[in-house]
């Protein structure tokens, strides 16, 4: 690696008749740099030391990802919050002794500052930690991880979209997708007037429990099957992806896709948006292995995973109150639309507002700009 260095000379008394060995001890412990011309002297009383160091725009590239990392919370064990304390130190007295004006020194104080105050003056534990959880913790992941979010979002109506654009142009796709009894029992509803009876053929209580666990299932699958790299989560994403779209081409072509949208999305919205973040939190957790960047590996797998747990752990309640509402809410399809109106204005609020905009509010009350070298 070819580094980009300055160099100035300071005077040093190495004292009396110090021989050639004398001074390589000393340059050995001091840590500079010598010149090769006193490599051979004798009797030097004082002698010229060549002192290098990085020029500002390298320091700054050198240590960006690891002040980044502190900065956006990534560090939470103790023991290595001591050691990045100790780093910012040497850093922060680094940036002072050869850029006492700049502004990347303030940068770092303030960093130092804040573990400092978390370390040494907050001891006291958070007395509910439970809040810190959905205040803190989900936000800052789900700002963190909005690259992926996004795309598990893409992949999910690209393939949403495949799905319906199949069912168009393939009748036999419908079943291919659905299965013959799923299919045949929905257009037997259809006739009979109940197009989605389907969500009132059993007991609210039995169907409840048995909706909740299974997307309870999914959700985490989705995440742990990550471990494969993050192509298991993929292919979840895809195939449900392309179920929606041909469940809504199937309605669609009966005359039924606004009722469509109004049923399904009572429940759909909170079920869909949390198998798109249960998704997302398994490519992380496969990312985070294949692409380490410029951590080691396993650091970089064990911030995958935490994130990775944060995200999938964050849908529990999400899975079950979708669930309650299939349940509970959704097999009275023939209800006025304004009833329907106050379920699905309210969840589409709260995942805008939960999901994109208080994330991005945490971070900008958390955080600050890293300066560019």
């Amino acid at each position: 690696m070819e580094w980009s260095c300055r160099k100035f000379q300071v005077y040093i008394e190495i004292g009396g008749y110090a021989d050639s060995a004398h001074a390589n001890n000393m340059k050995s412990n001091l840590g500079f740099i010598f010149s090769p011309a006193e490599r051979n002297f004798k009797k030097p009383y004082f002698t010229i030391l060549n002192i290098y160091y990085l020029r500002e725009g390298l320091f700054i590239k050198k240590n960006k990802d690891r002040w980044q990392a502190i900065q956006n919370g990534e560090i939470t064990d103790a023991d290595e919050m001591a050691r990045s304390f100790t780093q910012l130190v040497d850093d922060l007295g680094y940036a002072k002794t050869f850029y006492p004006t700049s502004r990347v020194t303030q940068y770092i104080n303030t960093l130092a500052s804040r573990i400092f105050l978390s370390i040494y003056r907050n001891r006291k534990e958070e007395t509910n930690r439970l809040s810190k959880f959905w205040k803190y913790d989900v936000p800052s992941v789900m700002y963190r991880r909005r690259k992926v979010l996004l795309f598990s979002f893409v992949v999910f109506a690209i393939f949403c979209a495949v799905g319906a654009f199949s069912a168009s142009k393939d009748p036999g796709f419908i079943r291919e997708i659905l299965g013959d009894a799923y299919v045949d029992k929905t257009e037997e509803n259809i006739r009979n007037g109940n197009p989605f009876d389907v969500y009132a053929s059993e007991s609210s209580l039995w169907m409840f429990f048995q909706i909740a666990m299974n997307n309870l299932l999914v959700d985490f699958a989705s995440f742990f099957q990550g471990l494969l790299f993050g192509i298991p989560s993929m292919l979840i994403l895809m195939r449900n992806s392309v179920m929606v779209g041909t469940f809504e081409q199937m309605f669609y072509e009966k005359g039924l896709g606004q009722q469509f949208f109004v049923t399904v999305l009572l429940h759909g919205l909170l079920e869909l948006t949390a198998l798109i973040i249960a998704c997302a939190s398994g490519i992380v957790l496969g990312k985070s292995m294949l692409f380490p960047g410029t951590t080691k590996r396993m650091e970089a797998f064990k911030r995958g995973a935490k994130d990775g747990v944060i995200m999938v752990v964050s849908l529990i309640p999400i899975a079950i109150i979708a669930a309650w509402i299939e349940s509970y809410i959704t097999r009275h399809y023939k209800m006025p639309i304004v009833y329907s109106l106050c379920v699905l204005i309210p969840s589409a609020l709260f995942i805008i507002w939960y999901y994109i905009l208080y994330p991005i509010k945490v971070h900008k009350k958390h955080n600050e700009v890293v300066p560019n070298a």
